[in-house]
């Protein structure tokens, strides 16, 4: 026979004899190890390679198929023992296991395998006992072993071992047994990194690899299985032994023979282990279903152990596609036997999902090709879990559940009457996932899953779905539609608690894993109002509906400034572009103002959301106005690349629109537009002129304006949009090499437009003066004249027109330029001076006085003054000085000591009393001497002035004045800064940012109290005005001093508390007026002084806290403890509040707290090795820290401490509760070591123990407290319990409160008792009257919070305290 021939091949005799002895060994080591053979056997065996192995398994096969019942005759016949052959078939098996295996034993020991379940799938092999489990899972797992896994890596070159050149294995030398075991091992680490694999050996691996697969699948088709996870776990590793090109098909019947790649072999057995043979059908597609989890998951899963992400690898990706489609045929083709477990493979799907963005991408695309197979009975059912799922404790979950959301909404809508389940009917519509799961997160607690919500809400808005955009409408639609409801109540009452690694079954959400914030239940139940029936009428509906709708409106416009810059950016996506917010101003406004965000992203994300604004709506006049405020601004960013996105924007609409002109053509879209916008910027949103000629500057750097664009740009002069024209032109001149002079002049010969237009105009000829001819000049000359004498243009157009006459006027000759100016500046003072004259001289001069005529006068003198010094006399300035005080004949006598509103008053109107002061100012900035003698006067006008209007003027003469006399007005600082606590917002705001810009520009310093003014406008009660302080002093000023906060904190203290006693701080000079002014002193103004203590440690670093802590030791507490300063009413107060202070969290170390982008709730990603890098740096940082700042305590502060405790308790001082409560939050930390840091003071720590033991009794009651719900689930104790409790808790203190101190046993026990409740039942243990607990509740409790608290607790306990 050809088997017999075959057998004699693999060495005849040797099988059947010689190896007996080594046979049994091999069986009784149950084929867990190699057992070696004699060196001239294994080597003849090892000669005979695998060519004798491939004869035998085909000779097999072939056999097999004809004669199946006749092989084990045969084997018998011919005396070959079974039980030799399988031990022979497992040492080649083991020896290709090696990872020191070369090619030649890798490849014998596959098709050693592959006869080996050849003979297992034969029927009779369990009688001639050729099965045995540990050699079968073995074969099974061979090929993780043989197929190299890093053989795309290269290897040294200079150690290369090539595996072909091993044709014969030398002879090891004999060795005692643990010897050779550590050699061996060596060995084989050595080989394994020496060893190189070749193309011809991956061949050669690869072909016996599939022979190998084969075999496994004949062996599926015939041999049962049951209960070998193994054989699953084999065939999905073998999923990505290569990729798959095309799609699979997945018959139920296959040639093995006619399948060519591995992965196709693979799947077929997965299908072939779900057959009925192989045990418990639902069984074996469980083991399927959860071996396919990790591969749709895109992760590596070995039997044990936690799996490990795959990198998303287009062989990845495919694998995983075709484990789905897969899935999805298995779930058609077994439909109810496979339904149950889909539910579960989807919910194992949901909860191992990673944060990473990428696989929460694809594990998304998964959950909907596989919902996809489900009725909408069971579609209905996932949705229930889902919608529980979302409100999962664990951030990822929550975040995937919104990506799951958005992949299920791009299918289709199921209807409700193809339900069976009328309950679970109402999860089928869209508006429930948008509404109920979508848009539920926008309450989120994590700012990651907050900002995905809205994100994603924002992309519903471009699916073509109707009723997706629909449901989206109908959130912020006033329209009430009430055909669709769910209630809140939705949830499950599971307690099975789920873990990562989790067993493949149902995943349960219980109570104790759901999370749902209190604003979401909030809003939530404003929803249930609406939709359950709680309203009685339709007005009742509608009116709630409007509600649930403006709050929604609010919710989203909030968000757009919240905290978290993913949040504002995610906020700003889309919704106002496709109108689902109304597009009015207000809310434009709040999106515009983003394009100023502290974050770089969040303003790139406004510029683009405006952009897209405007490109669907360019029409809408509001959106216009919105874009420019927004966009235009940001030319000036600090950073560069909002800078760039900003100057693209502007460029792209407003400059390359810009063509010919022609009346005989209509303007297209994009030009219209350009043109609109420009006439914006030439009326309503003038104040953008800065920023928008900051553009341009950046552009003429660029050679932007080429000849072409500006005569297009002089074409649309003469058109209805002229002003626009003008504007731009007004830009571009300066940077323009060569200008069609001509037409310029003709525009001006018929200049008869707007103000701006004129001003811009003005502009245009004053940039071109040195190119025009001296006729020209002239002409324009005399007109300049001949209207600003005239009196008839306004107040801007005098500017404009002064500005251009010294254009005209300029040459390279300074003394000719001052002569044209004495001669037609001065002209215009004398002109100013006499009809000032005549209506201050005159005494009924001011009865018909035209005050614009006035205005316009005292206007032109000040602007021509500042260009001819030389011609104000001092008439000029007496008359000038009269329009602000009474007027008189003798003007030299006219005192100027006494503020203006000291005068008597003259019958002048505010109005222009308020231009008369911007013109005395303008004077005296030319005469030194002026500003020595008005100076006074304005800053007395400052104190005891009436007129708004004056006061506000003589602030901005006053810091203008500054920037030149710098060191004269420094005095006067003081009663500039004592406006930022004027009476009227707009002077407080006007004093805020003059003072700002001085600062910037370092003409003023932070000397005095300017600093200690500016902090008391953080508390400002215009909240505009508090916030433009805060980014003030952060954005701008701290930049340039980073240590100003922390200079001036420890003096912030006393200067508040109006707190001179300490010979150091708060002793520079001021008036009583002032130190009343600026006084935050007493209870009624603590929250004001501790709103600006945190602000500033808020923005301190690390080692700024670090110093300030030790330095408020040394300069406050030591002062104290050593008696320096009086213990007396206002010192306690101090040191009170200094205790209040360093037990805020802003205090803390921020090395010492948890990172600050890690939100309650989020968990850290852990496969991201730079998250994970940054997590141990951080872990190190907190440990030094840690140590440094605990010895420092123990060191500086705790000696302070004793020593303070001991005064407070001789001077019976109720700031001994705030140095414990200052205790009981630093010791936080360390807990275990009490005894340990107050070592000097037994009672101290003693005392401290018990108000940490305190504070979490108090905590956990809190923590009840929250629980108790109106469902009773969870329940509460009994009061009877909890009541026990707190009495035990009396007697504990009583009796740690024995020991002697200066205090009676009562008062110290009172004084330990911090908890209501406690001492309520101390009360009615000694018999006192509940009226004193009243008493006690009214009076230690010093806010209104606290008191209802102490209520709250106090009726928690009514059982047996009924009479409260």
């Amino acid at each position: 026979m050809k088997v017999k021939a075959e057998l004699r091949v693999l060495g005849g005799n040797v099988v059947t004899v010689v190896v007996s002895a080594w046979v049994d060994a091999v069986w009784d080591l149950e084929f867990t190890e190699r057992k070696p053979l004699d060196d001239a056997v294994e080597e003849e065996l090892m000669a005979r390679g695998d060519k004798a192995f491939r004869k035998l398994y085909h000779s097999l096969l072939t056999h097999a198929a004809e004669h199946q019942q006749h092989i084990w005759a045969i084997l018998g016949e011919n005396r070959v023992s079974v039980k030799s052959l399988v031990a022979v078939l497992s040492f080649f098996v083991l020896t290709g296991k090696s990872k020191s295996a070369n090619v030649q034993q890798r490849v014998s020991a596959l098709h050693a395998a592959s006869v080996y379940l050849l003979l297992l799938g034969i029927p009779g092999s369990i009688a001639n006992k050729v099965f045995h489990e540990v050699l079968l899972d073995t074969c099974s797992n061979l090929t993780s072993h043989c197929w190299p896994q890093d053989s795309g890596k290269k290897r040294k070159k200079d150690v290369v071992k090539c595996s072909q050149a091993e044709g014969k294995r030398s002879k090891p030398t004999r060795k005692g047994t643990a010897e050779m075991d550590v050699v061996e091992a060596d060995e084989e680490e050595e080989d394994e990194e020496e060893l190189h694999f070749s193309g011809q050996d991956l061949e050669k691996i690869r072909a016996a690899v599939a022979l190998l697969v084969q075999s496994l699948l004949r062996l599926l088709q015939t041999f049962p299985l049951r209960d070998r996870p193994q054989s699953t776990s084999s065939c999905t590793e073998l999923l990505y032994f290569e990729p798959v090109v095309g799609e699979l098909t997945f018959a139920a019947e296959q040639d093995i023979a006619k399948l060519r790649s591995v992965p196709e072999m693979a799947f077929y057995g997965l299908q072939l282990l779900c057959s009925p043979k192989h045990g418990d059908q639902r069984e074996s597609l469980r083991k399927v279903f959860h071996r396919l989890l990790y591969v749709i998951l895109m992760m590596n899963k070995a039997n044990r152990g936690r799996p490990t992400l795959l990198m998303p690898s287009q062989a990845v990706l495919s694998i995983r596609n075709q484990a789905i489609n897969f899935i999805c045929h298995t779930v058609t083709e077994l439909k109810e036997l496979a339904l149950p477990l889909l539910h579960v493979l989807l919910q194992h799907i949901c909860f191992q999902m990673v944060e990473k963005s990428e696989y929460r991408s694809h594990g998304a695309r998964a959950v909907g090709m596989l919902t996809s197979q489900m009725t909408s009975t069971d579609y209905a059912r996932f949705l229930k879990w889902l919608y529980s799922f979302s409100r999962h404790s664990k951030m990822v979950c929550r975040l995937f559940s919104v990506d799951v959301v958005m992949v299920l909404l791009e299918q289709e809508e199921r209807k409700p009457e193809d339900c069976q389940d009328l309950e679970l009917a109402v999860f089928l519509p869209h508006k429930f996932l948008i509404q109920s799961l979508l848009f539920a997160r926008r309450m989120d607690e994590s700012p990651t899953v907050q900002g995905h919500a809205l994100a994603s809400l924002a992309q519903c808005l471009e699916l073509s779905a109707l009723n997706v955009t629909r449901a989206v409408h109908n959130l912020f639609s006033t329209i009430y539609n009430a055909n669709w409801t769910v209630s809140d109540s939705l949830g499950f009452q599971q307690t099975q608690k789920t873990y990562r690694t989790l067993p493949f079954r149902t995943v349960e959400i219980s109570h104790s894993d759901s999370f749902i914030c209190e604003g979401e239940m909030k809003l939530n139940h404003v929803n249930l109002l609406c939709c359950v029936g709680t309203v009685q009428t339709e007005t009742d509906s509608n009116s709630c509906v409007v509600y649930a709708a403006k709050e929604n409106v609010s919710l989203l416009l909030r968000r757009v400034k919240d905290s978290k810059t993913n949040i504002r950016k995610s906020a700003l996506v889309g919704l106002l572009k496709h109108n689902v917010i109304p597009v009015s101003w207000e809310n434009l406004a709040v999106v515009s103002e983003r394009c100023r965000d502290q974050a770089v992203s969040v303003k790139k994300k406004a510029l683009q959301c405006m952009g897209d604004l405007l490109a669907t709506k360019p029409d809408s006049p509001v959106v216009q106005k919105a874009w420019l405020q927004g966009v235009v601004p940001a030319v000036v960013d600090s950073e560069n690349s909002v800078q760039d996105k900003a100057l693209e924007a502007l460029d792209q609409v407003l400059l390359r629109h810009v063509k010919m002109y022609s009346a005989s053509h209509h303007l297209d879209a994009s030009q219209r537009l350009t043109w609109e916008l420009l006439g914006l910027l030439c009326h309503d949103c003038q104040n953008l002129s800065q920023y928008f000629s900051r553009a341009f500057t950046i552009w003429s750097k660029q050679n932007k304006f080429t000849l072409s664009f500006i005569t297009n740009l002089i074409s649309h002069t003469e058109a209805d949009h002229a002003a626009g024209a003008w504007l731009l032109l007004s830009k571009v001149v300066t940077s323009s090499p060569r200008l069609p002079y001509g037409k310029i002049l003709d525009a001006w010969d018929r200049m008869d437009v707007s103000v701006t237009t004129c001003c811009h105009i003005m502009s245009v000829i004053g940039d071109i003066a040195a190119h025009l001819n001296e006729d020209s000049k002239s002409m324009i000359i005399v007109d300049l004249m001949s209207w600003l004498k005239s009196f008839t243009l306004s107040l801007e157009l005098i500017s404009a027109a002064v500005e251009t006459l010294y254009l005209l006027g300029c040459s390279e000759d300074i003394k000719q330029t001052q002569a044209f100016l004495n001669q037609h500046c001065g002209e215009l003072v004398s002109v100013c001076e006499a009809y000032l004259a005549s209506i201050i001289l005159n005494e009924k001069g001011a009865e018909n006085l035209n005050e614009d005529l006035m205005i316009k006068h005292l206007h032109t003198l000040g602007v021509a003054s500042l260009h001819c010094p030389a011609k104000v006399g001092k008439r000029t300035v007496l008359l000038v000085e009269s329009v602000l005080t009474t007027h008189s004949d003798k003007l030299d006598e006219l005192p100027a000591s006494l503020p203006l509103s000291q005068f008597k008053s003259n019958s002048l109107p505010t109005r222009v009393r308020a231009n008369g002061v911007i013109t005395l100012g303008k004077l005296c900035l030319q005469h030194e001497d002026l500003v020595q003698k008005y100076l006074p006067v304005f800053a007395r006008e400052l104190e005891v002035g009436t007129e708004v209007a004056v006061r506000n003027n003589v602030v901005v003469i006053m810091c203008d004045l500054c920037v030149r006399y710098t060191n004269i007005v420094d005095h006067y600082i003081p009663n500039i800064s004592a406006c930022l606590r004027d009476d009227k917002p707009i002077i407080r705001e006007q004093t805020l940012i003059m003072l700002v810009n001085l600062l910037q520009e370092e003409f003023v310093k932070w000397k005095g109290s300017l600093f200690f003014r500016f902090m008391v406008t953080l508390v400002d009660p215009v909240p505009a005005i508090a916030s433009l302080c805060e980014y003030c002093l952060v954005h701008l000023l701290l930049k340039k001093n980073p240590e100003m906060f922390s200079q001036h904190f420890i003096e912030c203290i006393f200067h508040f508390n109006s707190y001179s006693n300490h010979k150091s701080y708060n002793k520079f000079p001021q008036t009583e007026h002032e130190k009343v002014r600026f006084s935050l002193k007493g209870a009624q103004n603590r929250e004001k002084r501790f709103r600006i203590y945190r602000f500033l440690l808020e923005n301190f670093t690390d080692t700024q806290r670090f110093n300030t802590t030790n330095k408020i030791n040394q300069t406050i507490l030591a002062c104290f403890a050593d008696e320096e300063l009086p213990l007396d009413t206002d010192g306690a107060e101090i040191l009170s509040e200094t205790f209040n202070i360093l037990s805020l969290k802003e205090m803390k170390l921020q090395a010492m707290s948890a990172p600050a982008d890690t939100p309650a709730g989020e968990e850290p990603e852990e496969d991201n090795m730079a998250t994970m890098a940054k997590a141990v740096l951080q872990a190190a940082q907190k440990k030094v820290v840690s140590q440094v700042q605990k010895k420092v305590f123990i060191e500086n502060t705790v000696p302070l401490i004793i020593s303070l405790k001991n005064l407070l308790e001789r001077k019976h001082s109720p700031v001994l509760r705030d140095l414990t409560a200052y205790l009981q939050v630093t010791m936080q930390e360390y807990r275990t070591e009490v005894k340990e840091f107050f070592s000097g003071d037994e009672q101290l720590a003693a005392e401290v123990e018990f108000a940490l033991k305190t504070a979490e009794k108090e905590k956990e009651m809190m923590e009840q407290m929250e629980n108790c719900t109106l469902k009773g689930d969870p329940k509460p104790p009994p009061a009877q319990v909890r009541n026990q409790h707190a009495l035990q808790h009396v007697q504990t203190v009583q009796t740690s409160c024995s020991s002697p101190t200066g205090r009676s046993p009562e008062q110290r026990l009172r004084a330990g008792l911090r908890t209501p409740v406690v001492q309520y039942l101390y009360f009615i243990q000694m018999g006192t009257e509940v009226k004193l607990f009243r008493l006690m509740l009214k009076k230690s409790v010093h806010t209104v919070t606290h008191r209802i608290f102490c209520l709250c607790l106090v009726i928690h306990v009514n059982v047996i305290v009924p009479e409260l």
